[in-house]
C-alpha cells in the first residue's frame, strides 16, 4: 500500500545558502518586503528566493503565483539551492506554470547536488510515486534517507514507514521505530500516531498500551485526527487508560468534527448505545 504524508505539498522554505553576503538569510526574512524586493531586483539570490515564497504563499503581498515562479526562476539560475527546490515544488504542483514532473525533477536534482534537504525529500517523492522519473522504490529511500539522516522529520516518517511497508527496503519494524520515534520527537504528528500504533500492536517494541497512548495523545493535542481517534478509543476499552466513556466521546467528536469517518461512526455509535451522552437515537 502506498503511503506519504500529504503535507510534502506546499514545501516552500525560504532559507537560502549563500552565506558569503553581507546579510544572512535569516535576516534577509526577517525584513518588509519591499526591502527584500530592492535586494531582489539588484540580484541577491537569497533576496529573491525569499520574494518568490512571498509571492506564491501571499505574505505581505497579494498572492501571485506566476511572479512568484518569476523570482524562483531568477534565483534558481543563480545557483541557490532553496531557490531550485522551490522552482521544483512549483512544476511539480502546477502553480504558475503548467504541471511538469520532469522539469521538477531537474531542478530537485540541482538542489541535492548540494545537500539541500528538502530537496532530497521531494525526489525520493518523485521515485516513490513515479513522478517525472520511472517509480523506484529503493531511489525513493536512498533519497528519504539522505534528508532524514540531517534530521530532516518527514523524511523520517517516510522512512519508517518505508521499513515498516517493506518499500525500497527488507521490512524491519524495529528499524521502522527507530525512524518514527527521531520524527515523532520532533513533532510529526503522523510519526507520533504510527509510533503509537506500534506500541499498541508490539511491532518493533513490546506491546506498552501506556505508551501508546502517550504518542496518540500528542499527536491528538496538536488537531491530528487520527490521534484523536485513538485517544477515543483507549478511553472506550480502558487500554493505557481507565475507561471513561465521555472522555472517549470528547475525542470522538473532536476527529469526527473534521470529517473522520470512523470517528463519526464511533460517536454514533455513543449516542445509539447512551454511552458517555444520553441516548439520542
Amino acid at each position: 500500500m502506498k503511503s506519504w504524508p500529504l503535507i510534502l505539498l506546499f514545501l516552500l522554505s525560504t532559507t537560502a545558502c549563500d552565506f558569503s553576503e553581507p546579510l544572512t538569510p535569516a535576516q534577509i526574512k526577517e525584513m518588509d518586503f519591499e526591502s527584500v524586493l530592492k535586494m531582489a531586483q539588484q540580484g541577491n539570490a537569497s533576496a529573491q528566493n525569499i520574494v518568490g515564497s512571498r509571492y506564491v504563499n501571499g505574505l505581505d503581498v497579494a498572492q501571485d503565483y506566476e511572479e512568484g515562479v518569476k523570482w524562483f526562476r531568477l534565483t534558481a539560475e543563480q545557483g541557490n539551492a532553496p531557490g531550485q527546490r522551490n522552482l521544483g515544488i512549483i512544476y511539480s504542483n502546477g502553480l504558475g506554470v503548467e504541471r511538469d514532473y520532469k522539469e521538477s525533477v531537474k531542478w530537485f536534482r540541482l538542489a541535492v547536488e548540494q545537500g539541500d534537504a528538502i530537496a532530497q525529500l521531494e525526489l525520493s517523492r518523485s521515485y516513490f510515486f513515479g513522478q517525472g522519473v520511472v517509480q523506484d522504490y529503493k531511489e525513493s529511500v536512498k533519497w528519504s534517507r539522505l534528508a532524514a539522516e540531517q534530521g530532516n522529520a518527514i523524511a523520517q516518517f517516510v522512512l519508517g514507514n518505508a521499513y515498516f511497508n517493506g518499500q525500497g527496503v527488507e521490512q524491519d519494524y524495529n528499524e521502522g521505530v527507530k525512524w518514527y520515534r527521531l520524527a515523532a520527537e520532533q513533532g510529526n504528528q503522523g510519526a507520533q500516531v504510527n509510533l503509537g500504533s506500534a506500541y499498541f500492536k508490539g511491532k518493533g517494541v513490546a506491546q506498552d498500551y501506556e505508551e501508546s497512548v502517550k504518542w496518540y495523545r500528542l499527536a491528538a493535542e496538536q488537531g491530528n485526527a487520527g490521534g484523536q481517534l485513538e485517544v477515543g478509543i483507549a478511553y472506550y476499552f480502558g487500554q493505557g487508560v481507565s475507561q471513561d466513556y465521555e472522555e472517549s466521546v470528547k475525542w470522538y467528536r473532536l476527529a469526527a468534527e473534521q470529517d473522520y469517518a470512523m470517528a463519526q461512526n464511533n460517536l454514533g455509535n455513543a449516542y445509539f448505545n447512551g454511552q458517555g451522552v444520553e441516548q439520542d437515537y
